[in-house]
């Protein structure tokens, strides 16, 4: 086989081929070459690379205290690391995000956790306030990007059918810190000191950067096409050639798929993807609700510790209610997911005898089968948002109102709260990722950086106010507004489920239209 640069528009050479042969159609080349065994290794892989944006920040919410008495600053002022870590986990994915959709998935890893690695040996290592703050800016650039890349990943491999369920899993990976981050950071802390914490991170990054260099192959379908193209670069080359050999998918019966069209590094992308009206609504709906969520997540150490007067380990324990709840709840979504796609996707092709293409319609390759432009993925995708938006509401009140009354109200309902705050939370994220990755499955990773920007935004001004707020209205009032916040915010989906089918079909029709003028 010839090996091309995987940017080249190569096409391949049949004039040597017998007539017959160039007759014959040739076999449909599958989707992704990569079998089920090797795409569970996979989202093994992502998912366990996601971990660190969740360990980083949680494993840190014990050692506040600590870590202000050590370098003699206010708490106030080592708050404010969290807001900064939030703002930096928003930025950073729209950098490395549209990086990976170019140069590759394995090239945007590699970077980012060899930045990763840097900061937490710098963080270990920092000797006052001023070096912790940067190097938790330059610790959260490193970290953040493994959500937006490791959705890229899943759109590459996957097809709609089958995406909500890895999507679900990929989802328990990234909030595994969430339910163990604190208690771990609460034991190394009161144990080894609050730098041992980015020693543990450190460590933790060089052994997994081992394991990705080995055994995560290139999935961008601009390098690889479906997995069955082998570029010459070493980096792209290796381990893909391994999985080649040993798939179970008889990809070598077909012509793979050549790479797709490279494209250049769009740094706004992100950012004009947030301002679509494709995507701006159901975004908007999810930051503001993630933003609640975190305001919680937040305000729960000194509220437990001034409530229930706990201390710093039992309020680590606190959190893995939360931490439990998002974990199961993103899984049995996950399955969900699928069923309900499938559900929509029979009932449609039933309606229609079959599967059923507007006329001049492209067949989008990522459908799997469903590549009629009038499917309804709204309806397939986001037909949850109103129950779990719901729940999260009233878990939301429930926490705050009987930490309102903490004197007659035991300390274990508030924490059953968590549980459903977090499922609810999780699970609602998980839908509108798995349906941003299916409205844009050639920009996948960019369209989690957009969603990733507007959800750490807004969880990064709410977490900033919300002491204040509490401190001047009440936890019971503060929250009951941002409740009205998150009904306000319901609009979002609904503009997405009424007009977005519509602006789809509105813009395919005006490329087609400049397409064919003369």
């Amino acid at each position: 086989m010839v090996l091309q640069d995987p940017c080249s528009s190569w096409q391949p050479n049949t004039s040597f081929e017998p007539s017959a042969a160039r007759s014959r159609p040739r076999p449909e080349p599958p989707y992704s070459i990569f079998d089920k065994r090797q795409k569970w290794l996979i989202i093994a892989i992502v998912s366990t690379a996601a971990t660190f944006s969740g360990f980083a920040s949680n494993i840190y919410f014990p050692a506040l205290p600590t870590i202000a008495a050590d370098l003699s600053v206010s708490l106030e002022l080592v708050n404010l690391t969290v807001t900064t870590y939030l703002i930096f986990q928003g930025l950073a994915p729209s950098l490395w995000g549209p990086i990976s959709d170019v140069h590759g998935r394995r090239t945007a890893y590699i970077g980012t956790f060899i930045i990763f690695l840097a900061a937490c040996i710098g963080l270990a290592l920092s000797p006052n306030y001023a070096a912790l703050i940067v190097l938790r800016c330059l610790q959260s650039t490193g970290s953040a990007s493994t959500i937006a890349i490791g959705s890229g990943v899943i759109g590459d491999i996957t097809t709609r059918a089958e995406r909500g369920g890895y999507m679900g899993v990929f989802q328990a990976g990234l909030l595994v810190p969430v339910a163990v981050g604190p208690v771990i950071g609460g034991g190394i802390a009161g144990s080894l000191g609050w730098r041992a914490i980015f020693w543990f991170l450190a460590i933790y990054a060089g052994v997994f950067l081992l394991v990705l260099g080995a055994f995560l192959p290139e999935t961008l379908k601009a390098r690889v096409g479906n997995g069955g193209y082998t570029p010459e670069d070493p980096l792209t080359k290796y381990p893909l050639v391994l999985y080649q050999k040993t798939t179970t998918i008889p990809w070598r019966d077909a012509p793979s798929a050549q790479p797709a069209e490279c494209k250049r590094i769009d740094l706004l992308g992100p950012l004009r993807m947030l301002l679509s009206n494709h995507s701006a609504p159901i975004i908007l709906f999810l930051a503001a609700y993630y933003a609640v969520w975190q305001m919680s997540i937040t305000a729960m150490s000194s509220l437990f510790k001034s409530r229930y007067g706990l201390s710093e380990i039992q309020i680590g324990l606190t959190f893995i209610a939360n931490g439990v709840g998002s974990m199961v709840g993103t899984l049995v979504t996950g399955k969900i997911l699928d069923a309900d796609y499938r559900r929509v996707k029979d009932k449609f092709d039933a309606d229609h005898g079959g599967v059923r293409r507007s006329p001049g319609a492209h067949v989008d390759r990522n459908c799997a089968g469903d590549g009629d432009e009038d499917f309804p993925l709204e309806k397939a995708r986001l037909r949850l948002i109103p129950i779990f938006s719901l729940a999260q509401c009233l878990s939301i009140l429930l926490f705050s109102w009987t930490i309102q009354y903490s004197n007659t109200v035991p300390l274990a309902i508030p924490i059953i709260s968590t549980f459903i705050t977090g499922w609810t939370a999780v699970s609602t994220q998980s839908l509108i990722m798995t349906y941003l990755v299916d409205v844009f499955p050639d920009r996948s990773a960019a369209a989690s950086a957009s969603l990733n920007l507007a959800r750490c935004l807004f969880a990064a001004g709410g977490t900033s106010f919300v002491m204040p707020m509490i401190n001047g209205v009440g936890v019971g009032i503060a929250f009951t507004i941002c409740v009205g916040v998150q009904v306000l915010a319901l609009v979002g989906p609904w503009v997405q489920w009424r007009f977005a089918a519509g602006w789809r079909r509105r813009e395919r029709e005006r490329g087609r239209r400049e397409e064919y003028k003369p």
